[in-house]
């Protein structure tokens, strides 16, 4: 669902009291899903093995296997990039070999139901979320001024905005998060219609200009830890 623009011209009788309308309106219906994000850890616990050769017996990440870091990450965030996986809207593009891969993972028939994936989610939960290795060098005191433009959906301090979309990046494993702006700067992610939050990540990440812009966004960010 996508949200409507409060700068907007209106187009429409209802002006911008029913843009306003629509965003509260959209922002509630987000707060109702959310109580649907509580599951069973004992039983997510069962469905976890299928995870642990990439991510880790304890969602660590792992470099090798191009797996990221799942502990410390919130489970509304966890559940959507799930769904994004099984309807095609993410892991689909040429090229992102990994990204197929994991597709093929989220849609094995024990993830099928909303139920599963809450209760995966609620294991992951219980993971202890320990500091990541620091792999990736840069300019901290550049990268704070680059991420100003990331802190309205993400946090001030990485932590994450639910009701922006936006996930916690402090404390994820950095060179996976640049990995990934490279896939939304190469369209491998954000490219679907349905995956209304990553279309929105991709002006974003083009305000990275090279390499060594997006190192050292990810240097801050990593000082966030």
């Amino acid at each position: 669902m996508k949200l409507p623009s409060l700068n907007a011209k209106p187009t429409h009788p209802t002006g911008y009291r029913g843009r306003f309308f629509t965003l509260c309106l959209t922002l509630a219906c987000w707060a109702v899903a959310g109580a649907s994000w509580a599951g069973d850890a004992a039983a997510g616990k069962s469905l976890y093995p299928v995870c642990t050769a990439c991510h880790g017996a304890a969602g660590e990440g792992n470099q090798g296997m191009n797996a990221p870091k799942l502990a410390g990450q919130e489970n509304w965030y966890l559940i959507a990039q799930m769904k994004l996986f099984q309807n095609n809207a993410r892991g689909t593009a040429s090229g992102d070999m990994q990204g197929m891969q994991m597709a093929a993972m989220a849609k094995g028939p024990q993830l099928a139901t909303d139920e599963a994936l809450a209760n995966l989610a609620a294991y992951i939960a219980t993971f202890p979320d320990e500091p990541s290795p620091t792999t990736v060098n840069g300019d901290v005191a550049k990268g704070q001024t680059l991420y100003a433009v990331c802190a309205a959906c993400h946090g001030d301090k990485a932590q994450g905005i639910e009701a922006m979309g936006g996930p916690r990046l402090a404390g994820q494993n950095d060179w996976y998060l640049v990995s990934q702006i490279k896939k939304y700067k190469a369209g491998q992610r954000g490219y679907h219609a349905s995956d209304v939050r990553g279309q929105q990540m991709r002006p974003m990440v083009a305000t990275l200009a090279d390499d060594q812009a997006i190192n050292d966004v990810v240097a801050y960010i990593n000082s966030l830890q």
